[in-house]
């Protein structure tokens, strides 16, 4: 063996194993999370069987929405619309199971009929029997098939750059592929990682400041949140869904950015064939979170919508 092979064979593995220790990721502390991020203990709510993470802002008697985040993030990125809203609406934001402050789900299912379960719960406790329910990529999956589900309890849709149709690695009728590197977040995962990870969800990478991205990654790393997110993506199984899209008679309001590049914009035009009130609003040099990219210059269709 020579010299040199020698030396690769020995440093190496010290190399490898002090690159782990130097990027291990232990989960932060559910306390220091709490004290950062929630407003008041009240906010914890029990819905469904588990601790659930709300905010409810607004005149109660006002028309109710409820807006439906996306796969890791949390009921904070819907802030600014929020405010904007509550002076005219309810305004219901909630933390799926294993995302922002609300726990990881103890029963282990992940399923979207289990976020029905839950969000019908959340209607139930909240004394709301129809609303006007908003969501993004995930949470516009969980959204539009609530709605197919249970009409009678959907006023109206907003599917902002919406999930749910078949791409790459999501075929229908079987089980999302997950790369067994992903696998490794449990363990690694450094906030300049994540910031790589999200950065394709911008249009523009100043959106993305040390603030926000400090949000996103503490609370990838509260307990329980990384295997609930590697569970659920587990989970899911998409079945082709023009059959139930169809049956949604709901005023449905497409937003998408014209530069998502996490769910393309092209993709609108599959929700437009299948859904018999759809209509597109087209966002010009925003991304697939134009909420948080540019919340005033995003709103206005939006609103207009919501006033018909």
């Amino acid at each position: 063996m020579n010299r040199r092979r020698l030396i690769l064979l020995v440093v190496l593995p010290v190399a490898l194993i002090a690159s782990a220790i130097l990027l291990y990721t232990p989960d932060a502390s559910r306390s220091a999370l709490e004290a950062r991020y929630l407003e008041s203990p009240a906010q914890l709510r029990t819905i469904a069987g588990m601790t659930v993470h709300v905010r409810d802002n607004g005149p109660r008697d006002a028309p109710a929405l409820i807006l439906l985040h996306g796969m890791g993030a949390s009921l904070h990125t819907w802030e600014p619309w929020a405010h904007a809203l509550a002076d005219s609406f309810r305004v219901i934001r909630f933390d799926l199971p294993g995302h922002g402050l609300t726990p990881a789900d103890l029963t282990g299912d992940y399923r979207d009929a289990r976020s029905h379960e839950i969000l019908a719960a959340l209607m139930d406790t909240l004394g709301v029997t129809r609303a006007t329910l908003i969501g993004n990529s995930m949470g516009g999956r969980i959204a539009w098939s609530f709605a197919a589900e249970r009409p009678e309890r959907v006023e109206k849709l907003v599917l902002i750059s919406p999930d749910g149709f078949a791409s790459p690695g999501f075929a229908y009728d079987t089980p999302a592929e997950v790369p067994a590197s992903m696998g490794l977040m449990r363990y690694v995962l450094p906030r300049w990682m994540l910031r790589m990870t999200l950065a394709p969800a911008y249009a523009d990478p100043a959106v993305m400041t040390d603030s926000l991205a400090a949000r996103y990654h503490d609370f990838l790393i509260a307990p329980g949140a990384r295997v609930a997110m590697l569970d659920r993506m587990r989970q899911t199984v998409l079945t082709d869904p023009v059959p139930r899209l169809r049956s949604i008679q709901a005023a449905t309001l497409l937003l998408w950015g014209e530069k998502d590049a996490m769910i393309p914009i092209r993709n609108a035009q599959d929700y437009l064939d299948a859904m018999p009130n759809a209509r597109l609003v087209r966002l010009p040099g925003l991304g697939h979170l134009p909420f948080e990219e540019a919340p005033v210059a995003a709103l206005p269709p939006l609103r207009g919508f919501l006033k018909e």
